[in-house]
């Protein structure tokens, strides 16, 4: 079945894309880059010529050799009847950026799986027949899994007991099962901008009407634009990274906290708190939770963890904290969508809280060595760009200096590096003088990494259109 982008909307996402010339070539790459980051959808149908010519202002003959070079990358194909249609591109080969097999892939900021966990699964083998003689399908979760995480959560400063507590198959599925429950169609909903993506498209896709309050590496969140989206737009959610924020790697202040709780309450918000990268703390091996006492037992804050990044990616395991009967309404509806979390890994999970400090401790060595690697390579290849310094997270929030974010990610695809444009962050178009630069690969491979961006940098400095970058610098 097909969809189809109208030629507004496709406007208003592809945002400043005439990085380079000919335009016409810009225009392809900036389709091509959404369609990488899957922000259009394979099978989608692009507008007509025309129409998109009098979206963007442009000659229908620019239009028509954009689609022409889409056409011959692999990333478009003519249907009859149908118009221009977008490819699905999941396999390597599948369009010409995409024809890379030894690419180094830093859009997922994952670190590799903790160096106990095949141990772990090999003693829990022992115990397969136990595991296999229950029924399997279990909506709630299992109530070993749920102690354990309420115990860990209790011990953190948060009482908690394990009625409050779902166990869900990642935090993804969390935030889909959240925002198909709790919101309605058309309601509001607060998101910090630059913010997780896949969070935005969850709400998105229950029609949620999204109102982004900013939050940059310097200056944190911008609690006066809080304030007023509050006040005036009543929102029935707000879903905040508070510790070490995807992607800034900024933690919220006591203060910022405090402002962001008053006003949920003022507003009746639900607060829903993505802790996934909570643990992730560099510096030190503390596990402190964000809004950890005013909100400990506040019915209306909603929070979210899962092992995918202190653990192992693979190990798709989240949870759910809440009031019970906000718990009770998920598992009402939880069983139309799927019916629990799979029993090995919630035995797995189970057999890993124990661990969890050891596991802490060698998360924050193998980030920090990431982390300084990188930032050293930058400050050494591209000194001009704003690099932050991080106490914990998975990755940097570069500023970039000039809108070349998408050109760049383009130039860096074409020699084998794999990264996603400051705008797939962005909840409306922008951030396009960033990029997000995760640390959680190897050291050999920042280096490597920062070597191809130096090189594209420049390319893409040359290729931006005459008078581009020098009009942009003299911008106050």
């Amino acid at each position: 079945m097909l969809s189809r982008i109208s030629a507004r909307a496709l406007a208003s996402v592809l945002g400043g894309w005439r990085t380079r010339e000919p335009a016409y070539e810009a225009l392809a790459d900036g389709i091509r880059l959404l369609c990488l980051d899957n922000r259009i959808a394979p099978r989608t149908a692009l507008p007509a010529e025309r129409e998109l010519a009098a979206a963007l202002g442009l000659s229908r003959s620019t239009i028509s050799a954009a689609y022409r070079s889409l056409r011959e990358s692999g990333h478009i194909q003519s249907v009859r009847g149908s118009g221009s249609i977008t490819v699905a591109l999941g396999r390597r080969g599948a369009g010409r950026v995409r024809a890379m097999p030894d690419a180094l892939d830093l859009q997922q900021a994952s670190p590799a799986a903790w160096p106990g966990l095949a141990g772990v699964m090999a003693q829990l083998v022992v115990e397969a027949p136990s595991i296999v003689a229950r029924a399997g399908y279990d909506v709630l979760g299992s109530r070993a899994l749920r102690s354990a995480i309420a115990d860990d959560y209790t011990a953190r400063g948060i009482p908690t007991d394990r009625s409050q507590i779902m166990v869900t198959t990642g935090a993804q599925s969390a935030i889909h099962l959240i925002a198909g429950v709790l919101v309605g169609r058309g309601e509001p909903v607060v998101l910090e901008t630059p913010t997780y993506p896949h969070a935005a498209d969850a709400f998105r896709s229950a029609g949620a009407r999204l109102i982004g309050v900013p939050v940059t590496t310097a200056d944190g969140w911008d609690l006066d634009r809080a304030a007023q989206v509050f006040a005036r737009s009543m929102p029935t959610a707000a879903y905040l990274i508070p510790r070490f924020h995807n992607p800034t790697g900024r933690t919220m202040s006591a203060p910022e906290q405090e402002g962001f709780l008053a006003a949920a309450e003022r507003a009746g918000t639900l607060l829903v708190l993505d802790e996934t990268t909570a643990d992730l703390s560099i510096d030190t091996t503390t596990a402190e939770p964000a809004f950890p006492v005013a909100a400990a037992t506040a019915p209306g804050v909603i929070r979210l963890g899962s092992l995918g990044k202190t653990v192992w990616g693979g190990l798709r395991v989240g949870w759910i904290r809440a009031d019970a009967d906000v718990i009770a309404r998920l598992l009402a509806a939880r069983p139309a969508r799927e019916l629990g979390t799979p029993e090995f890994e919630q035995a797995l999970a189970t057999a890993l809280f124990p661990h969890m400090p050891e596991i802490r401790a060698q998360r924050a060595a193998v980030l920090r060595q990431g982390r300084d690697v990188l930032t050293e390579a930058l400050a050494q290849r591209l000194p001009e760009w704003d690099v932050p310094h991080v106490d914990g997270g998975v990755s940097l929030w570069v500023g970039l200096g000039l809108p070349l974010s998408s050109s760049l990610v383009l130039r860096a695809r074409a020699e084998g590096l794999l990264l996603s444009t400051g705008a797939r962050f962005s909840l409306d178009g922008g951030h396009e003088r960033h990029l997000r630069l995760p640390f959680t690969s190897t050291p050999e491979q920042l280096v490597h990494a920062v070597d191809v961006l130096a090189k594209s940098w420049e390319r893409a400095r040359v290729e931006a259109p005459t008078g581009y970058v020098e009009s942009l610098e003299a911008v106050v």
